[in-house]
């Protein structure tokens, strides 16, 4: 019976696997389907209560929790034009982009490498030029207008005066 129980399990984390796969809002690198494979097995496992093996390899994978960044805070900061990821220390505009191809949220990249929460994720020279953008097309100037500033008062063409008509004549 656990025979069939661990066959199940790896049929059903590889099933949940290629669908979360095909996805096409999921991005995964293809050296990290493995381990998300090995990832969905052991949720399975655990889920299935054999907890036995799952509990082994979260052991195993925490020891690697220390990450050394490949640039210091400093220098990731010090251009206006980009910013220098501590992953691979390749200059980006912004790092979201870059942060999701490598697993991480914005909040988990500055916990991995103790950063401040307000260690910004877009160059400033991006984010002016995308500002200067936004207010050119318009953006935000109904909820300026409403709040601080009072709402420009477009005064209405005055109406053409209309011509009296004519009466007809009363023997037709």
């Amino acid at each position: 019976m656990s025979d069939e129980n661990s066959l199940n399990a790896v049929e059903l984390a590889t099933e949940l696997t290629i669908a979360w796969l095909g996805n096409q809002n999921n991005r995964v690198a293809a050296e990290d389907v493995p381990a998300f494979l090995r990832n969905m097995h052991a949720t399975v496992n655990e889920l299935a209560g054999g907890t036995a093996g799952a509990t082994e390899t979260s052991e195993e994978a925490e020891p690697e929790a220390e990450f050394t960044p490949a640039v210091s805070v400093r220098k990731s900061l010090a251009s206006k034009d980009h910013i220098i990821s501590m992953i691979d220390g390749k200059p980006y505009k912004t790092l979201r982009r870059h942060l999701s191809t490598n697993g991480l949220t914005p909040e988990e990249y500055r916990a991995r490498y103790n950063l401040k929460p307000d260690y910004p994720m877009v160059a400033p020279s991006y984010s002016e030029a995308r500002r200067a953008m936004a207010h050119k097309i318009g953006l935000g100037a109904k909820g300026r207008a409403g709040r601080n500033t009072p709402a420009p008062t477009a005064t209405p063409a005055p109406a053409p005066a209309r011509k009296p008509r004519a009466k007809a004549p009363a023997n037709a």
